[in-house]
């Protein structure tokens, strides 16, 4: 099942009062930022969309697929279309990452080889700092390598059109970089952040209060060269933190700058 875009119909804030903003629609191919203060409520659409709520939430939203409101059977196949990366993923099957990448490929009846996990891993270790091969054992796997390989993952090896990411930001990963190839594979992703680069990277964001949407901004463009040049700096940032963690000194990092 192929979804295209997906419409958030405004409910109620924490007091019942009703959502300053009625509607947003999100298009595939299109990241959307969700941000505010914590306990504005940025987890709660997250868990309207992965329910696809029908007003039988305690935020009375409505969620519609392609313009249209699911029937049960279309509300249970939707279920399933939808990822969720999270800052506290964490394996705990005793595989390594060939293995399970071997595993996931064939529950999605995808032909397993040495070229799907190159490309993988090819992803994955350009978002990390931290290379990850095919030996590792998941369990060993740092905070940023996990987020870095279900983020190739779900690019690679996953059919979910729909996306949610909670907090990136400390996840040890180039986060505009993920953002990047999230982008080029289509998907519709939404990220709960307190990050200004991946706030601003966003084609729009959606501010939360009192756990209710009060507002849709979408990014200028002089935004979105305020998030590279920061980005920028975090990749200086990384370098300097792969260095210092592999036990070499700033002099070996030829013509570095911050």
């Amino acid at each position: 099942m192929q979804i295209d875009s997906i419409t958030i119909l405004g409910g109620t804030d924490k007091n019942g009062n009703p959502e300053p903003v009625k509607e947003v629609n999100i298009l595939k191919g299109e990241i959307v930022s969700l941000v505010g203060p914590t306990g504005s409520g940025k987890s709660c659409l997250m868990s309207d969309l992965d329910k696809v709520a029908q007003s039988d939430t305690p935020t009375h939203r409505e969620i519609l697929i392609d313009g249209q409101k699911p029937t049960q059977d279309i509300k249970s196949q939707i279920k399933k279309m939808v990822g969720f990366i999270s800052q506290n993923m964490q394996f705990f099957c005793n595989l390594n990452v060939s293995e399970f990448l071997k595993l996931h490929s064939e529950s999605r009846e995808l032909t397993f080889n040495e070229e799907l996990v190159n490309r993988v891993l090819s992803l994955a270790n350009q978002i990390t700092g931290e290379p990850i091969n095919p030996n590792l054992n998941l369990t060993v796997l740092s905070g940023g390598q996990t987020r870095a390989l279900m983020i190739a993952d779900i690019a690679v090896i996953s059919d979910t059109p729909v996306l949610l990411i909670d907090e990136l930001e400390n996840a040890g990963i180039l986060r505009d970089k993920a953002l990047g190839i999230l982008l080029e594979e289509g998907k519709i992703v939404l990220i709960a952040t307190h990050d200004p680069v991946l706030a601003l990277m966003a084609q729009r964001r959606i501010v939360f209060k009192n756990g209710a949407m009060v507002q849709v901004i979408e990014s200028s463009n002089k935004e979105r060269v305020v998030a590279k040049r920061v980005a920028r700096i975090d990749h200086s940032l990384e370098k300097l933190r792969n260095c210092v963690r592999g036990g070499e000194t700033i002099e070996s990092l030829e013509g570095y700058e911050l």
